[in-house]
């Protein structure tokens, strides 16, 4: 089955991860039966009609313990000391104490864990999808196939036979370690509310005054709006960006969307009081390239004097 040997083979069989890893852990040899040969498995099911007729038929127990304990003691006093055909009539209890006991060792200090091997892909945000949860990886692995062995209590990430990531194990949700980034992104999630702040008050009042309006209610929310908001200073000036939240603010929608579209359209000054040219005197009166006026008289020297 499946379960135990994947590709049957006479020298290198594929064997199921977890049940290989179940007899190394006990050290113990799979030495599955070859394709096509149906006397093989046979010759190890053979006793089995032998225990169930003789141990199982005719008794009842009430616990676990019983039918461990009184299972040693059938195969000390009765599977043991039957002649055997096999054996040439030899109790298989003489030749257990003369081949097999003295070779045998004792059981690993602590249990088997069974676990389940998958081979899920990373996708573009760092992370694995095991068992309807997501787990984090290095960055440097984004689009690669890794195999990932998860237990009871414990999620192991191989790449080939290095192990690089290894995660607490949880029932739903995800699970991410910002060190598995690239650096600019850990960059982006230091970005804090704080951070922020002190930003937006190095940029300008009307800056300060949007980042103030975005993270005073639902600041987990509204964290990403306010990061893209500092964000555009980097592509702009930040006078441009100033007075593209000032116009945000008259409008009433001082959000990210509207920021960014105002200083795609150079529309941060419209509404800006404009210089007022009324008192301003005639060009004529002016500069050189004044115009000429009919009621002087120009002297010989230059001068000007009223006609």
């Amino acid at each position: 089955m499946k379960t135990g040997v994947i590709r049957p083979d006479i020298y290198d069989p594929k064997l199921n991860r977890a049940y290989a890893e179940l007899a190394e852990h006990y050290g113990c040899l799979i030495d599955p039966a070859r394709a096509s040969k149906p006397k093989d498995k046979p010759r190890v099911e053979r006793p089995m009609p032998y225990i169930r007729d003789s141990f199982w038929r005719g008794r009842t127990w009430d616990s676990l313990e019983q039918i461990q304990t009184a299972a040693a003691n059938w195969s000390m006093t009765i599977a043991g000391r039957r002649a055997h055909r096999g054996l040439d009539g030899a109790q298989p209890i003489v030749m257990f104490d003369a081949l097999s006991r003295p070779v045998m060792r004792s059981l690993a200090h602590h249990r088997f864990e069974i676990a389940a091997w998958s081979r899920p892909k990373v996708a573009p945000d760092c992370h694995v999808s095991v068992a309807g949860v997501l787990y984090s990886v290095p960055w440097r692995f984004i689009g690669r196939q890794l195999d990932v062995r998860l237990t009871e209590g414990r999620v192991e990430v191989f790449d080939a036979t290095v192990m690089i990531k290894t995660h607490g194990r949880v029932e739903r949700g995800r699970v991410t370690d910002m060190g598995d980034y690239p650096p600019d992104k850990i960059a982006f999630f230091q970005r804090t509310p704080l951070w922020c702040r002190r930003q937006a008050d190095q940029l300008g009042p009307n800056v300060a005054a949007v980042i103030g309006e975005l993270l005073a209610i639902n600041v987990l929310h509204r964290l990403r709006s306010a990061q893209g908001i500092i964000r555009l200073a980097d592509k702009h000036d930040p006078v441009r960006v100033d007075a593209a939240c000032r116009r945000a603010l008259q409008v009433g929608d001082p959000t990210y969307r509207t920021i960014r579209g105002i200083l795609t359209a150079g529309t941060e000054h419209d509404g800006e009081p404009q210089p007022d040219t009324a008192t301003q005197a005639p060009a004529h009166l002016h500069g050189p390239d004044r115009l000429f006026n009919p009621d002087t008289t120009i002297e010989a020297d230059g001068g000007e004097v009223a006609s």
